[in-house]
């Protein structure tokens, strides 16, 4: 199994048609906001660690996988401070196509496609613990069924004991500011942020070593990391697409 790339191989405990269901999901409106299709995910299917962001951008919407723009080099940094490659972590979302002009999703978009694709990624990967990146992220944790999203800033560095969902068990979230936010903070409040999410880190980190003890997190990202993906960016950015 080919792991780390777009739609290379489905989790095992997923159905064989797990990538060409998703990469043909029509299930709801998002498809028809201007993207190029729903998104994949990143890293190991054995990995310890599930990092669960929001949706994605632009610069994902091309590529066809999370968190690979600013956002994520940003995501691969702070990872590396607390001794975490990116290539040791699954990375997926909530959302999996881009909503139109990179607006928030809502709750009930959030809910509809995590439903459809994410539990059955918790539940293949089978992860010790999450890190749950931005609003959208912690609101399918928190409070998936609330017509509004919680503050990230108020539950950020709180663990959540998540319940689990159709039938897929729970675990250990820690929710934190998405990449996006702190690229968009500056001065000290930028220091600030920067330093919290760090501290987020280390107590997920511990969390999983504490659960399963000595754990390979590899060693740094390298620069061109992103360029394992230009084969199926170069496909996608072909795309047209429906209404879009």
């Amino acid at each position: 199994m080919e792991e780390g790339n777009l739609f290379a191989s489905p989790p095992a405990a997923v159905a064989d048609d797990w990538q060409a269901a998703l990469a043909a999901c029509r299930d709801c409106p998002l498809c028809r906001e201007g993207n190029r299709g729903p998104t994949g995910y990143t890293g190991p299917l054995s990995a310890p660690l599930m990092i669960v962001g929001e949706g994605p951008g632009a610069v994902e919407d091309e590529y066809g996988v999370p968190l690979v723009g600013p956002s994520g080099e940003l995501l691969n940094r702070a990872l590396a401070s607390v001794g975490i490659s990116r290539e040791a972590v699954y990375v997926t979302n909530v959302i999996k196509c881009r909503p139109r002009g990179n607006r928030t999703p809502t709750p009930a978009e959030g809910l509809h496609c995590a439903r459809r694709w994410l539990l059955q990624e918790i539940g293949a990967v089978n992860p010790v613990a999450i890190l749950a990146l931005g609003k959208a992220a912690l609101t399918f944790f928190a409070a998936p069924f609330a017509k509004t999203a919680p503050g990230i800033v108020r539950r950020r560095g709180t663990w959540i004991d998540w319940a689990g969902m159709d039938g897929v068990a729970g675990r250990p979230v820690m929710p934190t500011f998405h990449p996006a936010y702190l690229l968009r903070l500056h001065g000290r409040e930028e220091v600030r942020a920067k330093w919290q999410v760090y501290d987020d880190l280390q107590a997920v980190k511990a969390r999983v070593e504490t659960a399963v003890g000595t754990v390979a997190w590899g060693g740094a990202t390298p620069p061109d990391w992103r360029r394992q993906w230009d084969t199926a960016r170069a496909m996608r950015m072909q795309r047209k697409g429906e209404g879009r």
